[in-house]
C-alpha cells in the first residue's frame, strides 16, 4: 500500500507509520461525525439551507492541513463541506449563493458548485477534497490531477515540523493539460498570477503532478511570481510548516471565458497581466508604432492545420507594404515572446499558436483563420473575446471549402466537407480528428487581401 502523506499544520509532510495512519484516520471520522452531528444539532435553525457537502474520499495520499499556533488572525467559519441534512436536495444555484454569502470564504465555489480553491488560514475547521487544477469542467484534464484531502484544525503542535516557512504557500497542479500552450496560458499562467501577484514574490509554489518541462518553459514567469525554489510536493518526505496555504488557482468563475481575467474576483486586469508579461521578458513595445512599416507574423504550422502557401500570402503581404516574418511558434518562449512583441499584425490558423498574442503590443491586429468545421464558437470564445481584454484588434477569415485540403483528400461532396455539423455529433474525437488534425489551409490570395487592407486601416486609424 502506498504510504501516505500528511498535511499538518498548515504543513504538508509524510509523518506517521502505517499503523499510525490507520488509527488516526478511523479516530478523525469518528470524530468527525460526532462534530458534524453536533454542528448540525446546534446551528441548524440558523442556517436554513446549507450547501450540501462532499464526502471526505479515501485515496492513498490524504493530507492534513491545519493552523499555524502562532497565526491568530480568524476567519469565518465556512460550512460548504458538511451536509447536515442528507435527505435534502439542494440546487446547484443555492450551493452557489451560500458559498458567496460568507464573508470570509474559506473554499470559493465555481459555477458548477464545487470547489474552485481554498485559501486556508486562521481560527476553523473545513475538511475539503480539492484537485488543485483550474479547469473543473473538464473531466479528462482533472483525471491527471491528483485530488488532495485537507484538514484545518485548531491548536496544532508544530513540533513535527522539519522546516518552518515565514511565507505563505500555494499549492497548485502541472497535470490536466498542460502541455498544450493554450492550457499553460488559461488554465495555470494567468490563474497563478490572479492568485500569487497580491504576494509580491513573497509565497513559496508547491508543485503536484510534477512537469519539468513546464518549470523550464515558463521559468521566466516562475521566478518573477516567487522568489523560491519551486517544491516538488509529492517527492518530499519532510514535513513543511506554512502560517497559511492556498490549495488550486484562482480562475475566471465562468468556465466559457478564456484567456482573461475575472475583473469581479481580482484586483488585476488582462492589461496588467500584459504589461506584467512585458516586464518579465523584457519586451521593448508596449503599443503598435505607426511611424515605421508595419511588421506581419504569419504562424506557421508543422503538423496541421499549417498554411499550403504561406510564401504566397507572404508575398502578397510585401506587396502591399508589410514587413513579414514567418516562424513556427516552437521556440523558447522568452525569445518568441520577443518575436511577437516586434510585429503589429499577427495571423495564423485557429489553434494554440495564437495563445501568443498576449505579448503582441496594445493596438496590435489578431487574423484568426477559420478552417471548415465549424469553428465559430471556439474562435469567439478562445481568440476573439480574449483578444478585446487586451486592447487588440481582431479581425477573421472563414475560408472556403475548396481552400480547405479537405476537399481534395474526401471529394467536395463528401460529408466530411459538406456537413461537419454531421461529423462533430459522432464526438470530440471524431472532429479532432478530422479538423484538427487532418486539415491543412490554402489560402485563395484575392479573396484574402481585402483582410490585410482592413488591418492595414485599423493600425493607420489607433483611434478607430
Amino acid at each position: 500500500m502506498t504510504k501516505k502523506d500528511l498535511l499538518y499544520d498548515s504543513i504538508l509532510a509524510r509523518s506517521f507509520s502505517k499503523t499510525d495512519q490507520m488509527r488516526l484516520g478511523f479516530g478523525a471520522f469518528i470524530a468527525s461525525l460526532l462534530f458534524v452531528f453536533t454542528l448540525c444539532t446546534v446551528v441548524k435553525p440558523y442556517l436554513s439551507p446549507l450547501p450540501i457537502g462532499k464526502s471526505l474520499n479515501t485515496w492513498s495520499y490524504k493530507y492534513q492541513l491545519a493552523q499555524d499556533a502562532e497565526n491568530n488572525r480568524t476567519a469565518s467559519n465556512h460550512l460548504d463541506s458538511f451536509n447536515c441534512t442528507t435527505n435534502t436536495t439542494i440546487s446547484k444555484e443555492e450551493v452557489i449563493s451560500e458559498c458567496n454569502k460568507m464573508e470570509k470564504p474559506i473554499c470559493h465555489c465555481n459555477k458548477l458548485g464545487s470547489k474552485e480553491f481554498c485559501d486556508l488560514s486562521g481560527d476553523v475547521t473545513v475538511l475539503a477534497a480539492i484537485t488543485p487544477y483550474a479547469r473543473k469542467d473538464q473531466g479528462a484534464a482533472m483525471k491527471r490531477v491528483r485530488e488532495w484531502t485537507v484538514k484545518l484544525i485548531q491548536n496544532a503542535s508544530l513540533s513535527r515540523c522539519v522546516k518552518n516557512h515565514s511565507v505563505p504557500a500555494i499549492l497548485f497542479s502541472l497535470g490536466g493539460f498542460s502541455l498544450n500552450n493554450f492550457h499553460d496560458f488559461t488554465d495555470i499562467v494567468i490563474p497563478l498570477y490572479t492568485t500569487a501577484r497580491r504576494f509580491d514574490g513573497e509565497v513559496q509554489f508547491l508543485v503536484t503532478n510534477k512537469n519539468p518541462w513546464w518549470i523550464s518553459k515558463f521559468k521566466g514567469l516562475v521566478r518573477k511570481f516567487s522568489n523560491y525554489e519551486v517544491i516538488y510536493i509529492d517527492e518530499e518526505d519532510e514535513t513543511h510548516c506554512f502560517g497559511s496555504v492556498i490549495v488550486g488557482l484562482n480562475r475566471h468563475r465562468d468556465y466559457d471565458k478564456e484567456l482573461t481575467i475575472d475583473l469581479s474576483n481580482s484586483e488585476c486586469s488582462m492589461s496588467d497581466f500584459r504589461k506584467y508579461l512585458r516586464d518579465a521578458y523584457s519586451l521593448r513595445n508596449a503599443a503598435v508604432s505607426t511611424w515605421r512599416r508595419p511588421r506581419l507574423l504569419i504562424l506557421s504550422r508543422s503538423i496541421s492545420r499549417a498554411f499550403v502557401n504561406a510564401d504566397e500570402i507572404a508575398r502578397a503581404a510585401r506587396q502591399m507594404g508589410f514587413n513579414v516574418v514567418v516562424v513556427e511558434a516552437n521556440t523558447g518562449i522568452a525569445s518568441f515572446a520577443q518575436t511577437v512583441n516586434s510585429c503589429d499584425v499577427m495571423l495564423g490558423v485557429h489553434g494554440a499558436g495564437l495563445t501568443n498574442m498576449v505579448f503582441l503590443p496594445e493596438n496590435a491586429v489578431v487574423i484568426q483563420i477559420l478552417p471548415i468545421g465549424g469553428f465559430e464558437w471556439l474562435a469567439n470564445t478562445d481568440f476573439e473575446d480574449p483578444s478585446k481584454g487586451m486592447n487588440l484588434r481582431y479581425l477573421e477569415y472563414k475560408i472556403a471549402a475548396e481552400e480547405s485540403t479537405l476537399a481534395k483528400q474526401y471529394g467536395r461532396d463528401h460529408e466530411v466537407v459538406r456537413d461537419p455539423s454531421a461529423v462533430a455529433k459522432r464526438g470530440w474525437g471524431t472532429f479532432k480528428s478530422v479538423y484538427l488534425v487532418q486539415q491543412n489551409v490554402t489560402v485563395d490570395i484575392n479573396r484574402f487581401k481585402p483582410v490585410l487592407v482592413k488591418a492595414l486601416e485599423l493600425l493607420h486609424n489607433q483611434s478607430v
